[in-house]
């Protein structure tokens, strides 16, 4: 068994299949299955996966491995099937897939030099980069703005070689621990022996013999208040000896989290987790849609269900979003499962990332909770895949590959033989239709805990507030019930759909809006650094004193955004006590923890925020909930905006209200009499569900039809445009009749990054050959897509229609 089958890190299509190496001697019985390697392929060397052994190849002359990034391998036989399933699900290349499985540590790093070919003339332009020394790295070249189309001529023309250094960024954390070097009884001898100055070095030797064995070298430091350099007199003299030991980063220390205990279930909770149990005990594949409204204890559900996989000696993948990744949620955890619980999410450094997927590849936990990406947790042996409030988008992957958390948790469902579980108070149109149709199974949660009350839902027409003369983003309505609750001391969370100061700035002379140079989108106005920055790109400019088109100093800011809404409390309000919740307060690490802890310690009696305050929270004191621009999705071009819109003010909703107190909720709209906002307000999931289905059958979208979406990016708008009417043209030809090609049209923001988009939209019933044909379609512009800078995105399943 002495050959290699190899996926290289080139992601293009005559590449995208495996390749033969011959294993050296040096490393026979050491190359596994699921391990990189580093491999010559074609002049440079390029990191590769192993994904077979064997002994006969159809090549007779066979190159042989490099070097081996991993001593283990990196992915099992599992995550090997299911790279190559999630490549062929998703159209992404194999090695695409490998890398999405690893934390960002094991990404192997490439570092790229340019060598100049025997003392080659080069043109003008490169001799200044290249400044008469043979050599240029990949990273001076573009930060002296090097031309890369004269470089690839260069490349072509064999004037320049590409060299490639690959580094593996492999972080393990080590620490030093001291103990004694001799026999304990040599030391009281030592002892006095030193100088009678020496009073830390005789402190650090009675120490150590107090602790009888090992000490972090840290902590002796802290405990005796001595130096480093004490420690190393003692080391050179033979007396101490250091060691490193490697150890876990640990974001989350176990002793910060009260062990908990399973609490009783109602009547509903017990009927809906049998047939769960049922399914762990039997080892069967099925998949459950738990449709409970917010605050209905579908957490306890999940921890109980854990507890029975925990018990047949099997592991859990719990996934919630990114942004109901609370503090909250991951204490409900730790208390129930303490130190068997791994916790993934981008919060984390990636240090701390790398510790928490090493304990989860070594078994050594049982439990792993994360955002989208802990789908591919290395667990061996699965027994539960739980993803909470199933319906968000941030499930959905939108670079390569791009996969929907569902579809891979479901394959692995099906792989370990165990139950998936979907939980939701929305779901998805999508899966509340295959509940309907039996395809999932339909378990109902329609009762909060206690039975408490769903929280009361005023809506304010936002028209009748201007007729009133309130020009004020609050209404009458939302700024009394403030008042009232915070003279009752009670606590109130506000909701606005956006971030930065302000949606835009436009002169109100002449109409203009100040629009990104690379992107054709409007720029939002960020007060803090009185900047405008683009949301795309983050190109950013100062804030213009007068307009750059007329001149005129009537330039101003139209929107809401946080930072402003905070500033109008402030003036409507002064003895209200505000906590900001956004993208730029919520940037440096634990600063997410920081102010959600001031929150529920009461230092502030409102909670303003965007998206990331909907969900998950479970404040007792909470007992009212403002909805400031209802509408702000209604109006996107996107079929799933109602729906959106529906989730969001339900979900938002239920942040009132969970405890003995009631709730009340105030929408502020300017569209009351949408149905989206009227069953939200009346949490009347099924009246919407059948609405928003018949207006989906009309409009021949999901859930009744399929879609794919095709992008296409280029420098040149002709280019792009001709690219993808001949896609649209090649679609038309080979798939079915029934089939409908929408497009081709510009895309919704039609440059950005100073590049065109493009796009055509397939809508389907059955379409077996779809894959294929889109296949061959990247086939036919493999060149374009490898020399001329032509970018080709499929999406099978967009939710990002922008």
């Amino acid at each position: 068994m002495n050959i290699a089958k190899v996926v290289v890190d080139v992601p293009a299509s005559q590449t995208n299949r495996v390749f033969d190496y011959n294993i050296p001697d040096k490393f026979t019985d050491i190359v596994h299955c699921g391990m990189r390697v580093i491999v010559p392929f074609g002049p440079r060397k390029v990191m590769g996966f192993v994904l077979e052994i064997t002994d006969h190849s159809s090549f007779d002359k066979l190159k042989s491995i490099d070097d081996l990034l991993d001593v283990t391998p990196v992915l099992n036989k599992e995550l090997l099937e299911l790279g190559k399933w999630l490549s062929n699900h998703t159209l992404s290349f194999y090695i695409s897939a490998f890398q999405a499985m690893l934390p960002q540590v094991l990404k192997a790093k490439y570092k790229k030099e340019f060598q100049r070919k025997n003392g080659a003339q080069l043109p003008k332009e490169l001799e200044t980069i290249f400044a008469g020394r043979d050599f240029v790295s990949s990273d001076e070249f573009i930060e002296r703005d090097g031309n890369y189309r004269l470089l690839q001529r260069m490349i072509e023309d064999d004037q320049i070689d590409v060299l490639y250094h690959v580094h593996s960024r492999e972080t393990i954390k080590k620490e030093t621990i001291l103990g004694l070097a001799k026999e304990p009884r040599v030391y009281a001898e030592k002892i006095e022996t030193l100088p009678k100055q020496a009073t830390k070095q005789r402190e650090i030797l009675a120490y150590l013999l107090d602790q009888g064995g090992d000490v972090s070298q840290k902590r002796l430091i802290k405990d005796l208040k001595t130096t480093r350099a004490t420690i190393k007199t003692l080391i050179d003299q033979g007396l101490v000896k250091e060691t490193k030991k490697e150890v876990y980063r640990n974001p989350y220390k176990e002793e910060n989290y009260k062990r908990t205990t399973p609490l009783g279930l109602t009547e509903e909770q017990t009927e809906v987790i049998k047939p769960i149990w049922t399914s762990i005990d039997q080892n069967e594949h099925e998949v459950f849609l738990l449709h409970g409204v917010t605050g209905s204890g579908k957490t306890e559900v999940y921890l109980q269900a854990i507890q029975k996989v925990l018990a047949h000696q099997k592991g859990a993948i719990v996934l919630v979003p990114e942004i109901s990744l609370t503090p909250q949620m991951v204490k409900r955890f730790k208390g129930r499962f303490g130190s068997d619980v791994a916790v993934l999410h981008s919060a984390l450094s990636p240090g701390e990332k790398y510790d928490e997927w090493r304990k989860i590849q070594r078994q050594q936990v049982k439990v792993v909770v994360g955002a989208r990406s802990a789908i591919f947790a290395p667990l061996k042996n699965i027994g539960i895949i739980i993803i909470d409030e199933e319906h968000e988008t941030s499930y959905k992957q939108e670079e390569h590959p791009r996969y929907h958390t569902k579809d891979v948790a479901i394959h692995r469902g099906e792989v370990h033989k165990c139950p998936v579980v979907l939980g939701s108070a929305t779901p998805t149109l999508e899966s509340y239709a295959r509940a309907q149709k039996n395809v999932y199974r339909l378990l109902s949660l329609p009762h909060r805990v206690n039975n408490q009350a769903m929280p009361e839902v005023k809506i304010v027409d936002m028209r009748d507030e201007l007729h009133a003369g309130n020009r004020t983003m609050f209404s009458r309505t939302l700024k009394e019930a403030i008042e009232e609750r915070i003279k009752r001391k009670e606590q109130i969370v506000l909701f606005l759909n956006r971030r930065g100061y302000s949606t835009f700035v436009m002169c109100r002379d002449c109409g203009y809006v100040l629009e990104c140079p690379h992107c054709d989108i409007a720029l939002t106005y960020h007060r803090k650094q009185e900047k405008l920055k683009c949301h795309y790109c983050s190109y950013e400019e100062k804030m213009p004193s007068a307009c750059p088109s007329c001149q005129s100093e009537t330039i101003r800011y139209f929107g809401t955004g946080t930072q402003k809404v905070e500033e109008a409390i402030q003036e409507l309000i002064p003895t209200a006590r505000v906590i900001r919740m956004d993208v730029d307060t919520t940037r440096k690490k634990g600063s997410h923890e920081k102010l959600l802890n001031q929150y529920g310690n009461h230092e502030a009696d409102i909670l303003l925020g965007t998206q990331m305050i909907a969900k998950g929270l479970d404040f007792a004191n909470v007992t009212l909930v403002g909805v400031l621009a209802a509408d702000s999705m209604l109006h996107l071009p996107d079929f799933r905006s109602s729906e959106k819109t529906f989730q969001l003010l339900t979900q938002v909703s239920g942040r009132a209200g969970r405890a003995e107190l009631p709730g009340e909720v105030v929408v502020q709209t300017y569209t009351p009499e949408h149905y989206s906002i009227q069953l939200a307000s009346k949490h009347d999931y099924d009246t919407f569900f059948q609405k928003e289905m018949s207006m989906r059958k009309k409009f021949q979208y999901p859930p009744y039809y399929f879609l794919t979406l095709i992008t296409v990016s280029h420098p040149n708008q002709v280019k792009c445009q001709e690219v993808i009417r001949t896609i649209s043209q090649l679609l038309m030809k080979h798939l079915a009749k029934e089939t409908k090609i929408l497009g081709p049209t510009p895309s919704p923001v039609t440059r950005i990054k100073d590049r065109y988009r493009y796009q055509c939209m397939v809508k389907y019933k059955n379409e077996p050959k779809q894959r294929e044909i889109l296949n061959k379609i990247l086939v036919v512009f493999e060149s374009d897509i490898q020399k001329n800078d032509l970018l080709i995105q499929i999406d099978l399943q967009p939710y990002q229609l922008m």
